[in-house]
């Protein structure tokens, strides 16, 4: 059974570009046709209104990474998610900002460095200089399989779902760009410190360890949350593991009677976000993440680990 009817399809293909090649993705279109529409995201709608907010300098707000949400940080992180293809030039100067940034941060953080690595190995057509941020990474990886910012002082600090999904996404990224330093081993314990938490719930006790993270803002910024784990897991073409089966759960019953998701307002910051990119009610944007994760889960291949309690 397909996981989008056509009375959907039609909507979502009535959005912006961002959400019409994902679209396009969804419903099995021709390669050339999703890589036409993901092209007028850099030309059309969300994508060129945050291009076109680009500082005669090559960054974005007041600053390479603050204040969030538009500093040239997240405005990239935007663009990335967005689906800007790789090797805009207006992408590539931005990089530049926040390489010479990092470069004059003493020691960056785990999750600074994830989101340069990741936007690095996204938005540029090559990927240099990424690999001694990865090696430093690769590092910090945490005995249970995750990471945490502050661990950098603090080994004995349990890892974090923040730091964690933006360090797998990274070198997911990295990976597929051809990096040169082995990430496999290190990307599956990652994923498997997700697992033992059933994508979301706390360890000892077993409830939701982060309220927020079964609200699904636009763009997750630094957080972690149910939609956005479920994503990286669809990314790395994961198998389908029973552990996820609740995660997935939270998700369905995100749905709308309409059958599709709502907006979700956006995280607070100082600034706020250069502009809203759907008003409440139903969103083609969330809308199309969701069903590209339902898509995978039912199509995965299924494993299951007779941990009965890990479930």
């Amino acid at each position: 059974m397909a996981v989008v009817d056509d009375a959907t399809a039609a909507w979502l293909l009535d959005g912006d570009p961002a959400v019409r090649w994902r679209t396009c993705e969804l419903v099995g279109a021709p390669a050339v046709e999703v890589a036409r529409e993901r092209d007028r995201v850099a030309t059309d709608g969300w994508g060129a209104r945050l291009l076109g907010l680009q500082d005669p300098d090559g960054g974005w707000g007041e600053g390479a990474y603050s204040p969030k949400w538009t500093s040239t940080t997240y405005t990239l992180l935007h663009l990335m998610w967005l689906g800007l293809p790789a090797g805009h030039p207006a992408a590539l100067r931005g990089l530049e900002q926040v390489w010479g940034w990092v470069s004059r941060q003493r020691v960056p953080e785990a999750c600074i460095t994830s989101m340069l690595v990741r936007l690095t190995c996204t938005l540029a057509v090559t990927a240099p200089r990424v690999d001694d941020l990865v090696a430093d990474l690769l590092d910090q990886q945490q005995h249970d399989g995750g990471w945490n910012c502050a661990t950098r002082t603090d080994r004995a600090k349990h890892s974090s779902f923040h730091t964690s999904i933006q360090a797998l996404e990274a070198l997911l990224a990295y990976e597929r760009s051809g990096g040169g330093l082995a990430t496999s081993s290190a990307q599956r314990r990652g994923r498997e410190f997700f697992l033992a938490h059933r994508l979301y719930r706390s360890h000892r006790t077993g409830q939701v360890a982060i309220p927020a993270s079964t609200r699904f803002p636009a763009f997750p910024e630094w957080h972690f949350d149910v939609l956005r784990g479920l994503e990286h897991l669809a990314d790395a073409d994961a198998d389908r593991d029973e552990r996820l089966a609740d995660a997935i759960a939270v998700v369905r019953r995100a749905r709308r009677r309409d059958a599709r998701w709502p907006t979700y307002a956006a995280y607070p910051a100082s600034r706020g976000q250069w502009f809203e990119l759907e008003p409440r009610g139903p969103s083609r944007w969330t809308t199309v993440r969701a069903l590209r994760v339902l898509q995978w889960w039912e199509s995965a291949p299924a494993v299951h680990t007779g941990d009965a309690a890990a479930r």
